[in-house]
């Protein structure tokens, strides 16, 4: 996309986003945009401590969730250029607990009717979520308790990687590998088989492979006792008061045994903007090199079929006029998908289950990111909401910032 940013519609940014805080529906945001080689907007709202009465600031700490999964993606892409692993390997190479698989016959049905899988889960399957693979949250029926039974919650399970593995793979799988787009546990087994590659924890494998070489400084599976006052704190809407309120969700002070490489990483803006810029610069930064430009390229690449995309995620048609590569999402039809967002076609990203969400596009040479932390209630009920936000004003507040950037280019 050609043309300049209008001053006046970059301004509309923050006071678009400050009546949200106002009315209550979030805590605060830190948004940045990126574009042409320089940060156009940074715009700071509200507060990163409510009871603290402390500001949200550019250096605000956030828990990043599902973006973690494109950098675990990453890491894991690195691996295949050396030759260590390629798509179609089957994941028992690494991973015996996935051996002999049972899928159940009914998705949300009884969890001892059974088929054998017809094959066995490959890194491409985990990479698309078309593994078989779920999560509690996105599922129905007995399955949903079953993950919380045997796993422990989405994010901070007490088990060590190979525990947790071996539960997991006693699970039936909710479809048959290949088969279709189901959200899951699949890049945290990613992360585990890249540990394993590796031979040690994800958090070294990501801080030697990525963090360090972009110095992304402030960004890990845990929050330093020197960092924590600039961790932003976690809020919900009370659904029975209709008012904000502070969830109880510690950060890890340091490292932690289970490294989640779907979902476990806190980041800044700014160290996320590093990671976004290599991605939009086809695996280079700032004369760093992760990856070959041909892999970015097969990486932000839609690999889903036509009937998947006709299947509903998260209870709405997400995949209109966009698709999944190997660990973001990837617009295909802006005209269509201009219902959830924006963006140009090509344009790429994804979002957490806190409210977290970036992009990066090609087209236009822009990043953008959004910061928020609200917490969902991570089951089947609250599933179509995680991006966004729980009464309308959070919900909005995503399309908002995009919309918002988008209408003032050019404009």
């Amino acid at each position: 996309m050609d043309g300049e940013f209008s001053a006046s519609g970059l301004q509309a940014i923050g006071p678009a986003l400050q009546g949200v805080v106002d009315a209550g529906d979030l805590s605060g945001f830190v948004t940045l945009v990126w574009r042409g080689g320089k940060v156009v907007q940074v715009d700071t709202i509200g507060r990163r401590d409510v009871e603290g009465d402390k500001p949200m600031t550019r250096d605000t700490i956030f828990r990043i969730a599902s973006m973690t999964k494109p950098i675990t993606s990453v890491a894991a892409l690195m691996l295949l250029e050396e030759g260590r692993l390629k798509l179609d390997d089957p994941i028992t190479r690494w991973a015996p607990e996935f051996a002999d698989m049972q899928v159940l016959k009914a998705a949300d049905g009884p969890l001892d009717q059974t088929v054998p899988a017809e094959r066995d889960i490959t890194i491409e399957d985990l990479m698309t979520h078309r593994a078989g693979l779920a999560y509690g949250f996105t599922s129905m029926g007995p399955i949903a308790q079953a993950h919380e039974t045997a796993l422990g919650p989405a994010l901070g399970t007490p088990l060590t990687p190979d525990e947790w593995m071996k539960r997991l793979g006693g699970l039936p799988l909710s479809y048959q590998p290949g088969a279709r787009f189901h959200y899951s546990h699949a890049t945290d087994v990613l992360g585990f088989i890249v540990a394993r590659i590796e031979g040690k924890p994800l958090d070294r494998v990501l801080q030697d492979r990525v963090f360090g070489p972009l110095r992304m400084t402030d960004t890990a599976f845990h929050v330093p006792p020197e960092k924590s006052d600039r961790a932003a704190k976690l809020y919900r809407i009370n659904p029975e008061t209709d008012v904000m309120e502070e969830v109880t969700f510690p950060y890890y002070a340091s490292p932690p045994l289970f490294a989640a490489g779907g979902g476990g990483l806190v980041s800044t803006a700014d160290d996320y903007l590093k990671f976004a810029r290599l991605m939009l610069g086809k695996g280079e930064v700032d004369g760093v090199r992760l990856l070959k430009t041909e892999t970015v390229e097969m990486m932000t690449a839609d690999r889903l079929t036509e009937a998947q995309k006709a299947i509903p995620f998260m209870g709405i048609p997400f995949w209109l006029g966009q698709g999944f590569g190997l660990g973001v999402s990837v617009i295909t039809d802006p005209v269509k998908q201009a219902w959830m967002g924006a963006g140009n076609a090509g344009a790429f990203g994804w979002p957490g289950a806190f409210g977290t969400w970036w992009q990066a596009d090609p087209a236009a040479d822009m990043v953008l990111i959004y910061l928020i932390q609200n917490s969902m209630p991570l089951g089947p009920e609250a599933a179509a909401q995680l991006a966004t936000g729980q009464r309308m004003g959070g919900r909005a507040a995503l399309p908002v910032f995009q919309k918002t950037v988008y209408a003032a280019l050019g404009g």
